[in-house]
């Protein structure tokens, strides 16, 4: 059985899992400025409660993304350089795959929809659907869009931050049961990366990189006043829309 250190900063919550002889243990922490701060001293905890060193590991597996912008490249730094000190090979693991597996192994729910928070009145969102194997097929790949342009095939269930964040937009909707606690945690990114590293999925440190779904991260003063003012006159269209309703 392999021996994978996994790390996961894409969200708000930070977390690092050990797994190894088939059995998973795992460190996370929320509420820190920056999770560059807190992912190392749990690496620490991990390897210290293993009784191993970090040359033990046969890979190095991270959360490649979507997620936050800076979330994401803490994790995929964080496994280069260790992989680079130990001379491992890395994993790059999908964040929605893990949060698939996670509501599956939580619901025993076979079709899985993710939706996680992207900010910006957006979302990172997939499908997956489990079989026999522990590893999730992907129905739909992951892709940004607005809340509303959510469109699941047949009826899965949901989970992510991104239901919570955006209600309104689910009310009424299959979405609206979903579970929205579940998240992209790093025991599911150690779980999917043994599967990876069995199949010989690995890539060289220098390789490792975040996976980005949105092209522009940072928006000029200008580029923020225009989207302002759409913002604006879609909120007034819908308050048009809504007093002829009424009326």
């Amino acid at each position: 059985m392999p021996i994978i250190l996994a790390i996961e900063t894409s969200s708000e919550l930070a977390s690092c899992a050990l797994l190894r002889d088939g059995s998973v243990i795992s460190r996370d922490s929320s509420g820190v400025r920056t999770h560059s701060q807190s992912v190392l001293p749990m690496i620490q905890e991990l390897l210290a409660e293993a009784g191993i060193g970090l040359r033990d590991c046969d890979a190095i597996a991270y959360g490649s993304g979507p997620g936050s912008f800076t979330g994401v490249r803490t994790a995929c730094g964080v496994a280069q350089g260790l992989a680079f000190g130990a001379n491992l090979p890395v994993v790059p693991v999908v964040t929605l795959d893990a949060m698939a597996l996670a509501c599956h192994q939580q619901h025993a729910a076979s079709d899985v929809l993710t939706v996680l928070d992207a900010r910006m009145g957006e979302v990172y969102w997939a499908q997956y659907r489990f079989d026999q194997d522990a590893a999730p097929l992907t129905v739909q790949p992951p892709v940004l869009s607005a809340p509303g342009a959510v469109q699941p095939q047949g009826s899965p269930l949901a989970c992510g931050n991104g239901l919570s964040a955006y209600a309104d937009a689910y009310a009424g909707t299959l979405c609206a049961s979903g579970d929205a606690a579940v998240m992209p945690h790093a025991r599911q990114i150690a779980q999917l990366a043994a599967l990876a590293l069995a199949a010989g999925n690995t890539v060289a440190a220098v390789d490792a990189q975040p996976l980005y779904l949105r092209n522009k991260i940072a928006y000029t003063q200008a580029e923020r006043a225009a989207m302002a003012v759409v913002k604006a006159s879609e909120a007034a269209d819908a308050a048009q829309v809504a007093a002829e309703g009424k009326a």
